[in-house]
């Protein structure tokens, strides 16, 4: 059933995901930004100028605490989150601020208190997306010498978000009691020493799409950040947070879903085409199979592009706890090609090694597409990864904004002060979670 169909009006949210200098692995060789301005918090304020002259909800970043990819294939971002946003909040008015930071490599009084003072200093703009990390280079830089697994990882966070959650409300209370809290990971006494924001706290993102970060998401967050590549999938997987939001006792219109979308977009499908190559052309031989054989957690390279992904590489997971990749990539995958009967070839391309749904083509096929899926009841919006900056973006803010404007779908001034409200259309926390409430003293 579409979402006009279950009377639902809500805004369509639009953030972007800037990574680096583009989604893609050579994004880097073909933009205007030097090669280094991953490093450069002045590049985040342009990106970010272009994306509030769009009216976009938020910029996005993600965090690697760890070289993860040659710096000769591709730069890495850099700087931490919160440093970058604090520089995007002081030369922005109204765009939303979301910063990943992991569950696993931080502690929770200590985020809470960063993220609650970055939110004050940006009146009410901020958002934690969580995520709780497999790196094993983030690992050996943190002195792990056995990375935990997926379920012992799963475990820390639903913790961790409980304590920030609890110090958050509590602040908002203006500390009237404290938290107590005894946990299997954490033990926290007291208060943090701040007061609430003007959205009273920052609001939860939740990443990923295994079968517990789709519980977590449920339980607390006010958006996802999924990766369903089909429409199907997408109203599927967009059923079940929101039916896990309602078990706990939440509206559905509590917690958004935000698919990830690729867009790579010309004039003309042709132009579109040809610009998809080009970013192609840069990649060394073979990078495309190995990104897409991570995804998967299985080899690829001795596979023939033309011929069908032999299905027993899609198979269930062996062992799950131990899988490194995402699963949630892997199974919107999975299905993908399943559905599709998708040849390797075909696979790399339609995936592009990331794990989210790719657009390449006019302005009017990339806001086509975002129609089809909020109307369809599979997004609430979308967290748009442009191939290339800074004119992936400018492209998007000044030809497919005008599109998804003219259609009715998308705001034309910005109208509520806080992300919360924008996102939510509440000024404050409803309530505080159950989980919450329970560890405050």
């Amino acid at each position: 059933m579409g979402r006009r169909l279950m009377g639902l009006t809500d805004n369509l949210i639009l953030n972007v995901n800037v990574l680096n200098v583009g989604i893609h692995t050579g994004s880097w060789q073909l933009s205007s930004e030097p090669p280094t301005a991953f490093a450069d918090p002045g590049y985040y304020v342009r990106m970010a100028k272009i994306a509030e002259r769009g009216l976009l909800d938020a910029l996005f970043l993600a965090d690697g605490p760890a070289l993860r990819e040659h710096p000769a294939l591709r730069p890495s971002q850099a700087l931490e989150p919160s440093v970058i946003l604090a520089s995007v909040a002081a030369e922005t008015e109204h765009l939303g601020l979301i910063g990943t930071l992991s569950s696993t490599f931080n502690d929770p009084v200590e985020l809470a208190h960063r993220l609650l003072g970055l939110d004050q200093l940006s009146q009410g703009r901020c958002a934690w997306n969580v995520v709780t990390t497999y790196s094993v280079p983030a690992g050996g830089n943190f002195g792990l010498a056995d990375y935990p697994d997926r379920p012992t990882r799963y475990r820390r966070a639903a913790e961790f978000v409980d304590v920030v959650r609890a110090l958050w409300q509590d602040a908002a209370d203006a500390g009237a009691r404290g938290i107590d809290h005894q946990g299997e990971f954490f033990t926290v006494v007291g208060s943090l020493p701040q007061g609430q924001s003007p959205q009273g706290y920052p609001l939860l993102v939740q990443a990923g799409g295994s079968p517990q970060g789709r519980e977590l998401a449920g339980r607390a967050a006010d958006a996802v950040f999924s990766a369903e590549l089909d429409l199907a999938a997408g109203v599927e997987h967009y059923r079940h947070v929101k039916d896990v939001a309602v078990a706990t006792g939440r509206r559905r219109s509590d917690v958004k879903i935000l698919p990830g979308l690729i867009t790579t977009i010309g004039s003309t499908e042709a132009e579109a085409q040809r610009r998809y190559e080009r970013q192609s052309a840069l990649l060394p031989a073979g990078h495309d199979i190995e990104r897409l054989s991570q995804v998967l957690g299985e080899d690829l390279s001795g596979f023939p592009l033309d011929a069908p992904v032999p299905g027993h590489l899609l198979g269930a997971v062996r062992d799950p706890a131990k899988f490194g990749a995402s699963l949630g990539f892997r199974e919107s995958v999975v299905r993908s090609i399943e559905s599709r009967g998708l040849t390797l070839r075909e696979a790399v391309r339609a995936f592009s090694g990331a794990g989210h749904r790719v657009v390449v083509g006019t302005p009017v096929d990339v806001a086509d597409t975002i129609e089809q899926w909020f109307l369809a009841g599979a997004a609430d919006g979308f967290n748009l990864m442009p191939d290339v900056f800074p004119d992936g973006l400018q492209i998007f803010v000044d030809e497919v904004v005008p599109i998804l404007q003219g259609r009715g779908l998308f705001r034309t001034a910005y109208n509520e002060s806080t992300l919360r409200e924008r996102f939510t259309g509440y000024p404050r926390p409803t309530a505080a979670p159950a989980s919450a409430r329970a560890r405050l003293a």
